[in-house]
């Protein structure tokens, strides 16, 4: 029964400490990636935010440090995943939200492995003419649908939570951002192949933002006393 004490009051102690730190080196990732991107943008062969797809830029001579940037994002979205199962009480939202987020950081450490096809000068949009560019553009597809669903079931998670409702509103808001870019990817790529790039990028801006907004709350939450049935009211 000591031993049992002993183990619960550590778990009480270490959950949330690592959950913020963990919480701290997701937005520290998020950060770096959205630097690393744009710094590649001007350096050769210099494509085209607006234009030209995000994946372009792991083709080319500093196509590796895209690629570890890949990586890099996969590593942040494990670290958020592990600090929210880490913070306040589980219910079946989280652990949806949660599989599908783990699932969302896969597809993107698989994007470094599977090359892109580079499209000829003024051609533009989704379309592929390799296995490999077909395998980098379904991945990423199913990268991007399982980051929003996982977001928008953990923003309902989010407004459920006491101790991180104050991120509700901005975690939906991103929600909604990453939703238009994801439709407006589909649709620039049959009516205006040229903004496929912008419609990536709005996209981009609404899963990293999430993922920076939900730790920001993680790391701004008051501490809470944990029991052996969960999380309990903060401590004040």
């Amino acid at each position: 029964m000591l031993v049992s004490d002993r183990v619960g009051r550590s778990r009480s102690a270490l959950s949330p400490f690592s959950a913020r730190r963990l919480a701290a080196a997701a937005m520290v990732g998020v950060v770096l990636y959205v630097l690393v991107d744009v710094l590649l943008q001007f350096l050769p062969p210099h494509y085209s935010p607006i234009s030209d797809a995000e994946s372009n830029l792991a083709v080319g001579p500093y196509g590796w440090v895209m690629n570890l940037n890949f990586l890099g994002r996969a590593l942040s979205t494990v670290c958020a995943a592990v600090a929210i199962g880490l913070t306040d009480q589980a219910s079946s939202l989280r652990r949806a939200g949660l599989a599908l987020m783990v699932v969302a950081g896969a597809c993107s450490a698989a994007l470094a492995f599977l090359p892109t096809d580079i499209h000829r000068p003024g051609d533009f949009g989704l379309s592929t003419s390799t296995s490999t560019g077909a395998l980098h553009l379904a991945v990423a597809s199913v990268g991007f649908l399982a980051a929003l669903a996982a977001f928008a079931l953990l923003t309902g998670w989010l407004r459920r939570s006491p101790r991180l409702r104050r991120g509700y509103r901005p975690a939906l808001a991103l929600v909604v951002v990453a939703a238009v870019g994801l439709l407006s990817v589909s649709l620039a790529d049959r009516f205006a192949p040229n903004l496929t790039g912008l419609a990536e990028r709005v996209c981009l801006v609404g899963i990293l933002g999430w993922v920076f907004v939900a730790c920001a709350a993680i790391r701004s939450a008051e501490p809470a006393r944990q029991s052996s049935e969960g999380w309990a009211t903060p401590i004040t």
